[in-house]
């Protein structure tokens, strides 16, 4: 039932309205300060992003207004309004919260980590767009993951390949940084085995993770000598030059030489979901050592070939993953297959290829915008050509159709129900930490979506009012 009215609802968001909805508030003219780019004060323009086929001359009074919600987010210099020219016109963006009513605030484009459903701008207008920019870990946000959470957003940038503007290879500069010889030679990795460095790295400091890796890494643990620095079952203490950098998360480059010593890394995500690959996968990659990988369901479509990282859903138990790890900890010739990518000929996937030539952002590459900009501009042409459309089919209906409405679905993040990281989960003592947190945050997260999509179909203006909605659902499901 609350997927029939989520998909009811996503339709109905985009109907095109001319003129301001019935019972709609007045925009608040003290939006429109000094200095504002929705005056004809001075503004900023940000133009290093114009394509040649942008030929928009409209004044600032005419474009369509992007609004970013979140309060953390606003990829411009400091200042609340700035007119963007993208590759085929422009618009005006801000993070002034005032102008969410105003006729020419054509769409919001939340940031996922800090999107919540008690705190969504309502009413939502029948003429505004949302755009969803999600490319942290599923764990942020479940509501994200759930079918009447995603259908809320027309437009997406996620970590998943059927977003609309993916993010999928974020964690990964360029080719190059995969091709980078090994940090350290397969021959001085040999003789810190002998001197008594374990064959595994395993660096976590963020334990309680709906992944449950730690879980995982414990039973594996009987089987094959693992070096764990992190506060995630800590064996071993890092030197005390290294203290500051326990968690892992930059790459200071005496970190970087010591953790390249290492064969294997223990390369666990913090959530699973389809394509939410991080640093843990590609870092080992161009350091040369070999990932020992769980998180994305798909990583084999993104791998370089089909030997350069292990992946520990390919065996049945801890057990006879580290067999094989010891076997190849034993034999050069079968280890150096998996740094083979490192030769360009070796490199034999195209979708990894053709994604990074392909995708329109850039990571520190001056000649392309960042991900921010280029889901901004993204946006931006598509809510002209919306409006073009619109306008169009206005003036001539019987010409040209009215635009169709388009939103998001699950293949868009859908990300699964966490599991547990080792054995069944009804195994797990109740009182388990693990399990009393992570599935209940799931199914607690499809409540405020469904919430949510309530709230806007009962065209409500106070956000706060999601737990009255989701108290209101409950009961009506028992009285079935």
């Amino acid at each position: 039932m609350a997927v029939e009215a989520g998909f009811v609802l996503c339709l109905w968001f985009l109907q095109l309205c001319v003129l301001p909805c019935a019972g709609q508030e007045p925009v608040d003219l003290n939006a429109f300060q000094p200095q504002s780019a929705l005056t004809d004060m001075e503004f900023v323009s940000v133009s290093s992003y114009r394509g040649p086929g942008n030929t928009d001359t409209r004044s600032n009074k005419e474009l369509p207004i992007l609004l970013w919600w979140s309060a953390n987010l606003f990829p411009h210099f400091p200042g609340d309004t700035e007119r963007v020219d993208c590759a085929r016109s422009s618009c005006l963006v801000t993070q002034n919260r005032k102008v969410q009513l105003h006729r020419r605030t054509a769409s919001i484009i939340f940031y996922g980590t800090d999107f919540r459903a008690y705190e969504a701008p309502l009413p939502r207008l029948p003429h505004q767009t949302w755009a969803l920019f999600h490319e942290e870990s599923p764990m942020n946000n479940y509501v994200l993951s759930h079918g009447p959470g995603i259908c809320l957003f027309n437009y997406t940038a996620t970590f998943r390949r059927e977003s609309d503007y993916p993010l999928t290879l974020q964690w990964l500069p360029s080719l190059n940084y995969l091709l980078q010889p090994p940090s350290v030679s397969l021959e001085e990795k040999n003789r810190w085995r002998k001197a008594g460095l374990a064959p595994v790295l395993y660096m976590q400091s963020h334990c309680d993770v709906p992944s449950d890796r730690d879980r995982y890494v414990r039973e594996l643990l009987k089987y094959i000598q693992v070096d764990s620095y992190g506060k995630c079952l800590n064996n071993k203490p890092l030197p005390e030059y290294l203290e500051d950098t326990s968690t892992a998360t930059g790459e200071d480059r005496r970190f970087m030489s010591f953790v390249a010593r290492y064969k294997f890394h223990l390369a666990l995500e913090n959530g699973l979901c389809p394509d939410y690959m991080t640093e843990k996968l590609w870092r080992p990659m161009h350091q040369g050592c070999v990932p020992i990988y769980k998180g994305s369901s798909s990583v084999a479509d993104w791998l370089p070939n089909e030997h350069s990282a292990i992946l520990i859903d390919a065996f049945a138990s801890p057990q006879e993953l580290a067999r094989y790890i010891m076997d190849l900890d034993k034999d050069d010739s079968k280890y150096l297959r998996y740094l083979e990518y490192k030769t360009p000929s070796k490199i034999t996937n195209l979708r990894l290829l053709e994604g990074l030539q392909n995708r329109e952002w850039g990571i520190n590459d001056m000649s392309k915008p960042n991900y921010l900009n280029g889901f901004e501009c993204f946006v931006c042409d598509r809510e002209n050509e919306r409006l073009m459309a619109a306008k169009r089919h206005r003036r001539e209906p019987d010409k040209y159709p009215a635009p169709q409405p388009k939103m998001a679905n699950n293949t868009h993040m859908g990300c699964p129900l966490p599991s547990p990281g080792y054995g069944a989960i009804e195994e797990i003592d109740p009182n388990d930490g693990w399990l009393q947190m992570w599935p209940q945050d799931y199914w607690q997260s499809l409540d405020q979506a469904e919430g949510l999509v309530s709230l806007i179909n009962h065209n409500e203006s106070d956000p706060s009012l999601l737990w009255q909605h989701i108290h209101r659902m409950a009961m009506s499901r028992k009285g079935q």
